[in-house]
């Protein structure tokens, strides 16, 4: 059965119905106050297109200066159709700020597909459920939570605290790109949009992963014209058919192997915890990335084919004009992951020169590339404590994300970002972008405490 959130997070757990597998010691009232907010959060749509943002961000201002925050230190900045927050937490120091970055925005939820309505928060006692509940209300919701509780004790940091919240993540993210440029003298940015605990299928924590790199997200077109014709008269050539011959060679193609310090240091990590041969090949790759046995045994693997070069795979194809005649226009897309610091114009003439004088290969939108962050001694002492404070010793993992999050184009104006979800879950609980998003209720206890401890280490 189904409940609604009407009871606090500190009786669910009290009730028995939910057990915590990590340690936690956030306060019960900072605790429930997230669970009022991120419930509140799941019932702005803030999907493209409906214009909530601005409300919901209304709504998260209102929050903030009712914990402490003068009027004053909290902005709103419109976006056409969306919008940013910004909030100020002075410090001893302004010149060099950390930044904390969360998005408002979510993808579409159709209630029709959905066992839930997905933009009321429900509960079953272990599972909070709606839209954006994890991606990425979720850690906004930490973040907003902990910024509260800091100015209830009175927290002064040495350095300025700035929180960011984007509009527009899971489209175009022209406010990250907006806004990026804005704190070059940024210290760093913590993101909540990617890293965290994993758990095993026991609910025993298993690693940490702290996201310091992304690659590039590009869609490519592919073009072949033709002049066409009565199908009945085959003139030797057929656009679909080059087409085909095209996509066969792009897809055939192995780009470089590539490495950078995350890349290896995950590699190195992840080996320790994977069994048989394939944790083998892991381990031989972090020592030479040039043994072709190593690079071959990974290729084979969807999960780690990506961490280890640029992919490009065809996912969309367009022609013809008529069933009895020549096709004289093919469109495919082809989209890429680029590997950190390569250039998206390298990709495109490497895709040019596999695709031939016959085809012609364009960018329609360019596509924004930025190196890896490097693993800062400093950051990663206070992710090694924060990370404790849940699960004493657990491995830290470095990685690198397939998919873009805003962090891309603060690292794009050099400024390090890395990934630091407080969250700790099994990978068989991440829905986001699915039917029945959710996250466990007892997660929010250690993500709140996470949180506190990377700022009061890294700000204090």
């Amino acid at each position: 059965m189904t409940h609604r959130i009407l009871t606090s997070l500190a009786t669910l757990i009290l009730m028995g119905c939910v057990s915590a597998p990590v340690k936690a010691a956030a306060d019960p009232v900072d605790a429930d106050k997230a669970v009022e907010i991120l419930g509140a959060s799941v019932a702005f749509d803030t999907v493209a297109g409906r214009g909530k943002v601005p409300a919901y961000a209304e709504y998260l201002k209102g929050e903030l200066i009712a914990g402490g925050f003068a009027e004053e230190d909290v902005a709103i900045e419109p976006f056409g159709d969306t919008s940013v927050l910004m909030a100020h937490y002075a410090g001893r120091n302004g010149a060099t700020p950390i930044v904390l970055n969360a998005h408002m925005d979510v993808v579409e939820a159709d209630p029709a597909d959905w066992v839930r309505d997905p933009f009321r928060m429900e509960t079953d006692g272990t599972y909070f459920y709606g839209r954006g509940v994890l991606d990425n209300k979720y850690g906004l919701t930490m973040l907003v939570t902990t910024l509260i509780r800091l100015k209830r004790e009175g927290f002064v940091p040495a350095h300025d605290i700035i929180l960011v919240l984007t509009g527009d993540e899971e489209t175009s993210q022209a406010t990250a790109a907006e806004l990026a440029p804005r704190f070059k003298a940024a210290r760093m940015v913590l993101n909540t949009d990617a890293g965290g605990g994993t758990l095993g299928d026991d609910g025993t924590p298993r690693y940490y992963s702290i996201q310091a790199g992304e690659k590039t997200y590009a869609d490519y077109e592919i073009v072949i014209t033709n002049p066409g014709g009565h199908s009945s008269r085959p003139t030797g050539t057929n656009a679909i058919v080059d087409m085909a011959g095209v996509l066969e060679r792009i897809g055939a193609y192995e780009f470089p192997v590539q490495t950078s310090d995350v890349t290896l240091g995950y590699f190195r990590e992840t080996a320790k915890q994977t069994p048989g041969e394939l944790g083998e090949a892991m381990a031989r790759f972090a020592e030479d990335p040039s043994d072709p046995a190593a690079d071959a045994r990974l290729s084979k693997e969807p999960e780690y084919v990506g961490q280890i070069r640029t992919t490009c795979v065809a996912t969309m194809i367009n022609g013809g004009h008529a069933q009895n005649a020549l096709p004289q226009h093919v469109s495919a897309n082809v989209n890429c992951r680029i590997f950190p610091g390569v250039s998206p114009e390298d990709v495109l003439q490497k895709l040019q020169d596999i695709a031939g004088t016959e085809a012609t290969v364009s960018l329609p939108i360019a596509g924004h590339s930025s190196y890896s962050s490097p693993l800062d001694a400093v950051v990663m002492a206070a992710v090694r404590k924060a990370v404790d404070e849940q699960a004493p010793g657990l491995p830290i993992i470095p990685q690198m994300s397939a998919g873009a999050t805003d962090s891309l184009f603060f690292r794009a104006e050099g400024i390090p970002s890395y990934g630091v979800s407080g969250i700790f879950m099994k990978p068989s609980d991440d829905y986001a972008h699915g039917l029945n998003e959710r996250v466990p209720v007892d997660s929010i206890p250690g993500a709140l405490e996470h949180w506190h401890t990377l700022l009061t280490e890294l700000a204090g």
